[in-house]
């Protein structure tokens, strides 16, 4: 179990060119190029833990993997469609690739096995598994089907009309990739729109899929899809971080390079701006998603409560908590219980941590109040969570911080601690 101290940093103004690439793209680019039959071309692929692991499930599927240059990969899809696997599919952490390859491998004739690492086998999947039995998908888990290593035998699907109880991403595209393999047009609905890169890659492979007011109609596929040829910008929910650090540390300004714009994903970005610090965009790209630059600059935070577009928010939440705590006034969080069925519990993560850290806040079931003060240092639990981890690494800016068990940062984020060095010296334990 690794340790690290991070220490205080002084003011700096900082340009970031090499932010992690997007893990929801990168994530979906592997899944996507097994529905074409011609080569897909990917560059900056994220080389993190769940993103290689879900490239590795699509190569046991038939993907071969050639690498073009040091950053463009070329995915060849297998000549006669998804092979059924030798082996075990290890999704390691990553509740993407286990929920996504769901939905893709129920329509999918094959015998597969999908599973994880201790923390993915104690995270809810019924939500996935249910919808897909209804349609006819032959699946099956342990607890009474919530929970994984999960069974799927691959069969024709059922056409439907879905209307999902949350809004959410994974389980919104696991029904997309089960419709396109079921036997008519099929509706998914949700409440409030989630992260849509599902639809809009899809649809720029050529698949039928429209969205009026959430309800979403998906056409089966006739023939495969066109190939991807993508070149992934930096991931949002990874430049939040340094969003968050150039918000609490007096006179620091930050330019984010090369960041996905999407209206899904830029929500946390939007809450800084209502507290009070300054955020500005630069649009430079508009292929399959919005691309540009985000700038960040130190303003006297206020407290905000938060309530609505927690889907949007959900991976953002709790780095935001570090910006309450810095905020004069008693900010609060509701609406957020899927924060609990995360990587780890993080309202119980993120409460338990800013309390050693000094701060008067106050756990709910839905969510969190926080009180705005002066953060103190000291050691915090990543709970085995890379957000709770980088978050707190944040945190440690103003006050100093040892953050025990910090290795799960490479899951999403490989290059952060390199980044973080720029802005401050950090020691490891």
């Amino acid at each position: 179990m690794k340790k690290i101290l991070i220490n205080p940093a002084k003011k700096f103004e900082i340009q970031i060119d090499n932010i992690a690439t997007d893990k929801s793209i990168s994530h979906r680019c592997a899944i996507f190029s097994l529905l074409s039959n011609e080569a897909s071309y990917v560059v900056d692929y994220l080389l993190g833990e769940d993103t290689l692991n879900t490239l590795k499930i699509a190569k046991m599927l038939g993907l071969e993997v050639e690498e073009i240059s040091q950053n463009k990969m070329k995915f060849i899809p297998p000549k006669n469609g998804i092979k059924e696997p030798d082996d075990i599919l290890d999704c390691g952490n990553a509740g993407t690739a286990i929920r996504l390859y769901a939905g893709l491998l129920a329509g999918k004739e094959g015998y597969f096995v999908l599973s994880g690492d201790k923390y993915l086998r104690h995270r809810p999947m019924q939500r996935v598994i249910k919808p897909l039995k209804n349609i006819g998908a032959k699946i099956y888990a342990k607890e009474n089907n919530s929970l994984a290593p999960i069974t799927i035998i691959g069969t024709k699907l059922k056409h439907f009309s879905y209307q999902s109880p949350i809004s959410s991403a994974q389980v919104k595209s696991a029904m997309i990739l089960a419709a396109l393999n079921a036997d008519d047009i099929s509706h998914y609905t949700e409440s409030t729109l989630s992260r849509n890169h599902t639809e809009n890659m899809l649809k720029g492979m050529g698949a039928d899929i429209k969205n009026k007011d959430n309800d979403i109609q998906i056409m089966p596929l006739n023939s495969p899809l066109k190939a991807l040829n993508i070149q992934i910008p930096s991931d949002p929910s990874s430049a939040f971080f340094f969003a968050i650090g150039a918000a609490i540390v007096p006179g620091a300004k930050v330019l984010l390079k090369n960041v996905l714009l999407n209206q899904t994903r830029i929500e946390g970005f939007e809450i800084l701006k209502k507290m009070g610090t300054k955020v500005e965009y630069f649009i430079s790209n508009k292929d399959y998603e919005v691309v540009g630059d985000i700038y960040i600059e130190q303003k006297s935070l206020c407290a905000i409560s938060i309530e609505q577009n927690i889907s949007w928010l959900i991976d953002e939440l709790p780095a935001l908590s570090i910006a309450m705590a810095m905020a004069k006034g008693k900010s609060q969080v509701k609406n957020a219980k899927e924060l609990r069925v995360k990587e780890s519990d993080r309202i119980k993560s993120v409460i338990c941590n800013l309390k050693k850290m000094g701060i008067e806040c106050e756990e709910f079931e839905d969510g969190y109040s926080i009180v705005g003060g002066e953060l103190k240092s000291c050691s915090v639990n990543s709970f085995g969570d890379h957000r709770i981890a980088m978050s707190f690494a944040i945190a440690g800016l103003v006050s100093g911080i040892v953050i025990e068990d910090c290795e799960c940062i490479d899951i999403s984020f490989p290059n952060f601690l390199d980044i973080l060095k720029n802005i401050t010296k950090i020691q490891f334990q």
